[in-house]
């Protein structure tokens, strides 16, 4: 019994192995797929201008921030401004009441005109002294004494001219102008009220926000190449939505802070931008970014094809038989969507940016376009690499030659 089994294993091991028309490629079934070329796309590397930039976030502030005071007491009797309203250098924007400041200026006005008539004598009486002193006939004493009085008369009207200066200006203040162009808060103090030059809170708030200035911290380790880049000339700054990273104002930058903070190791800076638009708010948060340096005619390839190994940084470049070579490189600069190489790639060499998971060194490779079809000038190289039982399948039943499958 045992014996009959053995026979009837047999006899079934045997007619598995030849009594099917199947090749052992066919058997591999799923696997039979992985021996083709690896389906890629490719990036070719160029030459271009990269402009360097550093990022920070930044808060917009007013060019210049005035509150508006009254530099003497009395009755607000007008206000000429409104609210949010945008103001020109020299504008009326509020009268004080101005009849005791009026009266004493016309006070020192009279105190002038009665010393010059004082003088006037005194300086008549100067002179028939001095033609009397000269013939003895008086003591000189007495026109020395005359003299005096003329020097102190004069004293006095120079004195009266000082108290007009100071009436004329003390009555100037009853008219609160603008210090400055900008647009104007919300009014602290309405018309009817009693105003004091020690009052804190003012009339109202002037910034001048066109144009506007935006501050940003940079770390320290930035600060040599800012420093270089600046005293070459003026840097260009943008300023970018923190949500879409749209630019919302082209500037400069202005100045760089004297020290860094110790205590976070950054440095502060200042751009200015035109703000033509009103894009810029005082106290809105943007993100800057500063332009300094463009590396010109620099070899540049986007960054997926960019991968890393345990001996760095590497690319897969398409070389012209169709079979793919790993190249390692040094990047010298990179972000999101492109990267620039020291060396390793020379363009116009194309690198693989997708289709790495079956990719090796000396890989037969077949170049596709971003709908999963053959690219131009790869179809021939497709058709003679394409080997396997899938293939082999096709062929036998009619079909014609594979589709590459699109590179994931």
């Amino acid at each position: 019994m045992a014996f009959a089994l053995v026979l009837l294993a047999v006899a079934g091991a045997l007619y598995y192995v030849y009594g099917t028309d199947s090749t052992p490629q066919q058997r591999r079934g799923r696997f039979a797929g992985n021996e083709g070329p690896v389906p890629v796309l490719v990036a070719p590397a160029v030459r271009a201008d990269v402009p360097v930039y550093l990022n920070a976030v930044g808060t917009s502030r007013a060019l210049n921030t005035v509150t508006v005071r009254p530099q003497v007491n009395g009755k607000l009797l007008q206000v000429n401004f409104k609210e949010g309203q945008d103001v020109k250098k020299g504008d009326t924007l509020a009268r004080i009441d101005p009849t005791t400041y009026q009266a004493t200026l016309d006070q020192a006005v009279a105190k002038k005109a009665q010393n010059q008539a004082l003088l006037g004598n005194a300086k008549s009486d100067l002179e028939r002294y001095e033609r009397l002193a000269a013939t003895n006939a008086i003591n000189k004493q007495q026109a020395d004494t005359q003299r005096a009085l003329v020097a102190q008369y004069a004293a006095q009207v120079q004195s009266d001219d000082a108290a007009i200066e100071s009436a004329q200006a003390t009555l100037g203040y009853t008219n609160i102008v603008a210090p400055l162009d900008g647009r104007t808060g919300i009014r602290q103090v309405d018309e009817g009220n009693i105003v004091n030059a020690s009052d804190t809170t003012g009339i109202v708030t002037i910034t001048q926000i066109r144009p506007i200035a935006v501050l940003f911290n940079l770390p320290q380790q930035d600060l040599p190449q800012v420093i270089t880049a600046f005293a070459k000339g003026p840097l260009a700054a943008d300023a970018m939505r923190s949500d879409t990273n749209e630019i919302i104002d082209r500037g400069t930058l202005v100045v760089v802070d004297n020290q860094v903070d110790s205590s976070t190791g950054t440095v502060k800076l200042k751009a200015e931008f035109p703000n033509t638009d009103l894009q810029l708010w005082p106290g809105q948060f943007v993100n800057v970014r500063l332009l300094v340096n463009t590396l010109s005619q620099a070899t540049v390839i986007p960054t997926g094809a960019v991968q890393r190994g345990p001996a760095g940084t590497f690319v897969y470049v398409v070389k012209d038989d169709g079979t793919a070579a790993m190249r390692p490189i040094k990047v010298q600069k990179q972000d999101e969507t492109q990267t620039v190489v020291a060396s390793g790639v020379t363009p116009p060499e194309r690198v693989v940016t997708t289709g790495f998971a079956r990719l090796t060194d000396g890989a037969k490779v077949t170049v596709s376009s971003g709908d999963g079809t053959p690219a131009a000038g790869s179809g021939a190289r497709q058709r003679s690499g394409q080997t396997g039982q899938g293939g082999e399948r096709r062929q036998r039943e009619g079909g014609g030659g594979a589709a590459p499958s699109t590179p994931r």
